[in-house]
């Protein structure tokens, strides 16, 4: 299932043309890939943003471009340093049939045993890349730790086989890991030195 947006193609030229696209609420953006060539358009940010927001940036777009309707995937984002503002998009037009690699995020459910009895939760990674037909691409990959004890870790291999997108990822990569609790004091060895005192004078013998 894909999710219409409407846009309109553009010129590229004078470059203060994008100045003034910004200016009027549409953000710059070119389209490209499966059956089209690369074409300069332009998109409302208010609802590129709506559109993100409500089904996610792996969500198929669908638009028309030239008199023809084609479906995309968000492929790039440049957001404004300061405002966090989307300066510029670039959508990857794809083939419904083909299988596509994305990027998903790793989301954790629920609290480990290890966790309840003080142990320390370490995530070590939070994307992940899907291989998938773009309507099965999946916008986070879900991670259940609620049975990890205290020594226990989880690998990209120990999840579940999901019949609609394959984990391209190396399957050895730790997603997370439940570890003791690290004593917050040192024990001080009773050979060690005593500490120097900076600016103290020698006592005279």
């Amino acid at each position: 299932m894909s999710v219409s947006l409407e846009v309109k193609e553009r010129a590229v030229r004078p470059r203060s043309l994008r100045k003034q696209l910004r200016h009027s609420g549409q953000v710059p953006a070119v389209v490209y890939g499966y059956q089209i060539e690369s074409t300069p358009i332009s998109v409302n940010e208010k609802e590129l943003t709506k559109t993100l927001r409500e089904h996610g940036v792996n969500a198929v777009i669908s638009m028309t471009v030239g008199g023809k309707k084609i479906n995309t995937l968000m492929y790039k984002a440049q957001l404004n340093t300061f405002t966090s503002e989307i300066e510029h998009v670039e959508f990857l037009a794809v083939n419904m049939n083909e299988e596509t690699e994305v990027e998903a995020e790793i989301v954790l459910i629920g609290e480990s045993k290890g966790v309840k009895v003080g142990g320390v939760l370490t995530q070590n990674l939070y994307n992940v890349l899907v291989s998938a037909t773009p309507d099965k691409l999946p916008e986070r990959v879900e991670v259940d730790i609620t049975e990890m004890a205290i020594g226990d870790s989880l690998v990209i291999a120990d999840l579940p086989v999901n019949k609609d997108y394959t984990i391209v990822t190396d399957g050895e990569e730790q997603i997370v890991a439940v570890t003791e609790a690290q004593s917050g004091s040192e024990e001080v060895s009773a050979d060690a030195p005593e500490p120097e005192v900076i600016g103290e004078k020698e006592k005279e013998k």
